[in-house]
């Protein structure tokens, strides 16, 4: 297939390198000029695709929205004034184009933080517009639903949990911290291995019009994992408050083992 990929960073340039690997035929889209050269020396077709939020040059980036598949990977981003309209506004503009394109297929790449701060275990339907723990959450859900509701192109979204692997470990934003609160709150984390791995399989199966969790099965508690996790590292470990909560979120993955028969690695 011929694929295009928004947003080849962290995740979507691995996902780019096991996509040739595979076969497929693969369009990269970076913010950064002096990535261009990085995708291409892996055979990934590069261009340079920024949205401001509307999409600049369109003209110049035409053949990046030539594929059957788009893999939109461009998180709104927590620090940024009024992330939802931004966001919004990226998001219509590529529906846009992509609504006048060959791509029939988008693979959108989401959060749980789209779920509200809410005590128990959490499923595909707990989601709540508007209500979600941040702004970024509230952003990721108005876009999937703008997404879904597109008659032109069909689109499956993928909320992954926390995020960890090559060069990424969050432990490294806690150790040594003092008092941190919700030690006893289950981790929602998935690994890059696993995400690359699931979107690939959604492609090459045509999994459509769907929306999943994605985050591993196990679940330590904050506490347990932050603490191994740094001394995995030699970093001191942080220490937590006392956390009288019975009860903390913890994200249900099991419609996305069900459907795709997959098995975290």
């Amino acid at each position: 297939m011929k694929i295009s990929i928004l947003g080849c960073g962290w995740l979507g340039f691995p996902l780019a390198q096991q996509l040739i690997k595979k076969g497929h035929s693969v369009k990269g889209a970076t913010t950064s000029p002096e990535k261009l050269k990085k995708l291409e020396a892996e055979n990934i077709e590069p261009f340079l695709v920024r949205l401001t939020p509307q999409l600049e040059n369109p003209e110049n980036v035409k053949p990046f929205w030539e594929s059957e598949v788009l893999i939109l990977n461009i998180p709104p981003g927590r620090k940024r004034d009024n992330v939802v309209d931004f966001h919004t506004r990226q998001i219509r503009s590529v529906e846009n184009v992509v609504s006048h394109s060959s791509i029939k297929f988008v693979v959108f790449v989401s959060s749980t933080s789209v779920y509200p701060k809410l005590p128990g275990a959490v499923n595909e339907t707990d989601a709540v517009p508007g209500k979600a723990g941040r702004d970024s959450g509230n952003a990721l859900l108005k876009a999937e639903r703008m997404l879904m509701e597109n008659n032109t192109f069909e689109t499956t979204v993928v909320r992954f949990g926390g995020l960890t692997g090559k060069d990424r470990n969050p432990v490294k934003h806690f150790a040594g911290r003092k008092d941190l609160s919700r030690g006893n709150a289950p981790v929602n984390m998935i690994h890059q291995n696993d995400c690359i791995a699931i979107i690939a399989q959604i492609i090459e199966e045509k999994i459509t019009n769907e929306i999943f969790n994605a985050v591993s099965d196990e679940h330590p508690t904050r506490e347990k994992y932050y603490t191994q996790a740094s001394k995995n590292l030699g970093l001191e470990p942080p220490t937590f408050l006392e956390d009288n909560e019975k009860k903390h979120k913890l994200v249900n993955n099991e419609k996305l083992k069900s459907h795709l028969g997959y098995a975290f690695k």
